[in-house]
């Protein structure tokens, strides 16, 4: 095996390991949404989850970046973590702000994209038809 191919495998395993670290910090963010209306150390946990899940989306970035340079991968992770950044600056703002109107909907989102993004790095690619018949 190629020097290059072991690089590559590891940045999409990072990749992947950074999209497993976001989802989960944001669902730990739903967990603790809900201990707010529930608990006294509900905001405590729900304050540093925020920060969390910020660092994770800002790794997530770097992880994309890493599998798209040095990896030779596409450049779509990149602008998917990117949208992803925004969306997670724009959460922080309205939490910060008390919009919960906004900052719910959004953190609901934000899960379901982080989700989704999981589960396509996790599932094995397709093999075009032209390929598997050859």
């Amino acid at each position: 095996m190629s020097r290059r191919t072991t690089n590559t495998k590891r940045t999409l395993a990072f990749l992947k390991v950074a999209i497993a670290l976001q989802t989960l910090s944001l669902f730990f963010q739903a967990a603790t949404a809900g201990a707010l209306l529930t608990s006294s150390q509900g905001y405590l946990l729900h304050d540093v989850g925020s920060k969390v899940m910020y660092a994770a989306a800002m790794l997530y970035l770097v992880a994309a970046v890493l599998a798209w340079r040095p990896g030779g991968g596409s450049p779509r992770p990149v602008l998917y973590a990117t949208g992803f950044l925004l969306l997670a600056s724009a959460q922080v703002a309205l939490g910060v702000a008390h919009v919960a109107s906004l900052h719910v909907p959004l953190g609901v989102v934000m899960f379901t994209l982080s989700t989704l993004a999981l589960v396509r790095a996790l599932s094995p690619r397709l093999v075009p038809r032209s390929a598997a018949g050859s």
